[in-house]
């Protein structure tokens, strides 16, 4: 498992840990540079709650400060205080993508990949960022209860790692003196689920057999053909990069939502704003798109 989502990031299977959701991975980091009063945390106003929770943390435990800013103006908003720029390498309000910008940034970059991994192109190392965490059980098509944390060596040695148990021990069997894994397995979750696992695994093999660059290409190209057919039928699509998602303007978002589920159109609404949200991927076909769009119109 650890190397088949080692693959899906492009880095080495020891600089990955296999985590229970992306939540885990993120809070692993922004918890372990152990940062205080005074210090920042820069991120985007386009977060996930998963992200959120860990960084309200830092905030009231730690008196760490937060800002938020537009994702697109995130490289630039650093400022001196800032030691952490924490956002989502896909916003899963919008399917927009971070600014290519970041990979220039000298201090660390934590990047929630929920809504990356499986679904986009991924390469830790082309993206510049010194930690990313993924879900697998969203775009890897797996199981609740299964994620990875991609950790760049030079951020590793940084982070502390409060929690010592068998499973992220290199000696778990020297009682006291035990030693934790030199590699980022140090940040692996206490248990996992040998029959999630197996699960998981089916599923991203599965993918690996059609090609990920099939995945991504035919996932991407049918999102942004539902972008366009959108915009022709009247409904504004909200700002959007080259990803899955694709968001679009409703006047009574539950309403239309629980409408469109009674006719096998599953789609989410974003908590706050006037907008719906489809997620496409390579298994969805045109066939698809034309019952979501039929659907707007009852």
């Amino acid at each position: 498992m650890r190397g088949a989502y080692a693959r899906a990031l492009v880095c080495e299977p020891g600089q990955l840990a296999l985590t229970t959701c992306t939540s885990e991975g993120l809070a692993g980091v922004i918890d372990g540079l152990d940062l205080h009063e005074g210090e920042e945390i820069l991120t985007s106003d386009e977060e996930h709650s998963g992200l959120l929770g860990a960084l309200g943390a830092a905030r009231t435990q730690r008196g760490v400060s937060i800002r938020m800013v537009p994702l697109a103006q995130i490289a630039e908003a650093v400022g001196a205080s800032t030691r952490l720029v924490a956002c989502s390498h896909v916003s899963w309000m919008s399917g927009a993508l971070a600014p290519a910008d970041i990979a220039e940034l000298e201090i660390p970059v934590l990047l929630d990949g929920a809504q990356g991994v499986g679904a986009v192109p991924v390469d830790v190392c082309a993206l510049g960022c010194d930690a990313y965490a993924g879900a697998g059980q969203k775009w890897l098509c797996g199981p609740d209860g299964l994620g990875m944390l991609y950790v760049a060596p030079a951020l590793r040695e940084r982070l502390k790692t409060t929690r010592h148990g068998y499973f992220n021990l290199l000696d778990p069997h020297a009682g006291l003196e035990a030693r934790l894994h030199e590699d980022a397995r140090r940040f692996d979750a206490f248990a996992l689920s040998a029959e999630a696992l197996a699960c998981a695994l089916a599923a991203v093999q599965t993918l690996e057999r059609a090609g990920w660059t099939t995945v991504h290409e035919r996932a991407i190209a049918l999102a942004a053909q539902l972008a366009e057919e959108l915009q022709a039928a009247g409904r504004e699509t909200a700002p959007r990069g080259e990803s899955t998602l694709v968001s679009f303007a409703s006047a009574d978002p539950l309403a239309e939502r629980t409408r469109l589920a009674e006719q096998g159109v599953v789609l989410r609404d974003i908590p706050g704003r006037p907008l719906l949200r489809a997620s496409v991927g390579a298994w969805n076909d045109e066939s698809d798109l034309e019952r979501l769009l039929a659907g707007l119109h009852p």
